[in-house]
Parts: structure tokens; sequence; C-alpha cells
């Protein structure tokens, strides 16, 4: 079975927390991180966040630490890769936002599911992205007042070999990051 933070008895809510929290920064710290590829949306590493919080995290908290992210712009903070707030919610990349929390808890509700091949941890990073770029690009598409086929060409097409690169770059680093975490979480308990 894949690993993926443990949610035990030994893991308190306050550990929890704190590991949701980091991978909400992580999501915010992804935005920052952008290339303007196409117009209108720019590539940034949140969707590699996303999927390495549900492979690292498991499904309830991935989906947690991407609501939280959320819960911020809803907040008005401008931690959106345009800087927007919650002016994000109404504008064309909201669908790729509303997705987030679903991708994460899909790619940890795979890798709580699967072997421990790291490529069993790539292919759940894919299988999610898949539905995120196509409800993105959906929602872009509507909101552009486009076709759905010019939209996915535009928007969609050029970004699938780079999210199934980010998916196996989160499948590569997951399991360093899931220690990392157990380490933190240990901190000052003597192992």
């Amino acid at each position: 079975m894949l690993r993926t933070l443990p949610q035990t008895r030994s893991s308190t809510l306050t550990q929890r927390l704190i590991a949701i929290a980091i991978f909400t920064v992580l999501t915010i710290i992804g935005a920052r991180i952008r290339l303007e590829f196409t117009p209108g949306v720019p590539f940034t590493m949140q969707t590699f966040v996303v999927l390495l919080a549900g492979l690292v995290l498991g499904w309830r908290d991935g989906f947690l630490s991407q609501t939280a992210y959320l819960g911020l712009i809803a907040l008005n903070l401008p931690v959106d890769a345009n800087g927007l707030g919650v002016a994000a919610f109404a504008g064309p990349t909201a669908g790729f936002l509303i997705s987030f929390p679903f991708a994460a808890a899909g790619a940890g509700f795979l890798a709580e599911r699967g072997g421990q091949s790291i490529w069993l941890r790539w292919a759940a990073g894919v299988i999610v992205s898949l539905p995120l770029l196509l409800v993105g690009v959906a929602w872009l598409s509507n909101s552009l007042d486009m076709q759905f086929a010019v939209a996915w060409g535009r928007w969609g097409q050029p970004f699938i070999v780079i999210e199934i690169a980010k998916a196996l770059l989160a499948a590569l680093v997951a399991e360093g990051g899931r220690a990392a975490l157990q380490r933190f979480g240990n901190v000052g308990q003597g192992q």
C-alpha cells in the first residue's frame, strides 16, 4: 500500500493541523511560481502541490489543506495566482481553483489504496489531473463564452504534458515529504 501521512492515534490533532497548514502555505507559494505559458491561464506549481498534498496527507487532510486555501481566498486574501482574492471565484480560472480540494482528495484516496510503486503514485496524479483540467477548462470556456473545443485547444491540451510531468514530480517527492512531516511531528517527543 502506498503510504500517506498516517492517521493514527499517535498523530495528534495539532500535528494534523500543522501538516494541513503547511500544505495550504505551499499552495500559496505554488501560486507565486508562475510562467505566462498561455494568455489568461498562468502555468503555476499549484497543481503539483495539490497532488502532493493528497499523496502525502491522504484524502481527508489533502482535501482540508486545499479547502483551507480556498477559504483564504474567500476571505479576500490575494493568495491566488492572479492576486485577486475573492474575485478569483468569479474569474475564468475559478474552475481550476474549485477542483483543487477534490484533486487532492482523489490523489490521496488512490494513494491510500494503491501499491508501493512510484508508478502507481504517478498514475494517481495523472488520473486526478485530467478531471481538474476538464473542470477548469469547462469553467473557462463558459466564462469567456467560448466553445469548449476551442478552450480545450488553447488551455487544456497545452497543459497535459506539463500536468503529467507535475504528477511525476509529486510521485517522486511524496515519500520524502511524508517522511519529513513525520519527523517534524515527532520533534519534542523523544523520537
